[in-house]
């Protein structure tokens, strides 16, 4: 075997391998932080590797209250199911108060969580960080 096929054969392998990897789409793992900026948040899968979590990882200063504080480094979402492509559902922890919510991947660095507590609904816009 010539040194070219063997690049192309290592190419090839490569190219292989991350064929699934690529054809996954975007995903929600990561960190994530609200449009506006005063708080950040670590999503990742969890429960059976499914269930989509997260947690408030972080509040800029003049987000840090004590209404606030308390949720630091605690779950937010917990065990979200995923209920078709790029859309988890779940129980969403808000103003500490559990609601039903969702979450919805809205582009590679886009995502958006909406509760709802009977016909009062809130949302919230993140970008990836």
């Amino acid at each position: 075997m010539t040194f070219l096929q063997k690049l192309a054969a290592a190419a090839w392998t490569i190219a292989l391998t991350a064929a699934p990897t690529l054809a996954a789409g975007p995903t929600p793992v990561g960190t994530w932080q609200t449009v506006t900026g005063e708080s950040r948040y670590s999503v990742f899968l969890c429960g059976d590797g499914t269930q989509l979590c997260a947690k408030l990882t972080w509040l800029r200063d003049d987000a840090r209250t004590d209404k606030n504080l308390p949720y630091l480094n605690t779950y937010v979402l917990k065990g979200a199911e995923e209920t078709q492509a790029n859309k988890w559902q779940g129980t969403v922890t808000y103003d500490g108060k559990a609601i039903n919510g969702s979450v919805t991947l809205t582009g590679a660095d886009r995502m958006k969580l909406q509760g709802c507590v009977g016909i009062f609904c809130k949302s919230l816009q993140f970008e990836r960080v």
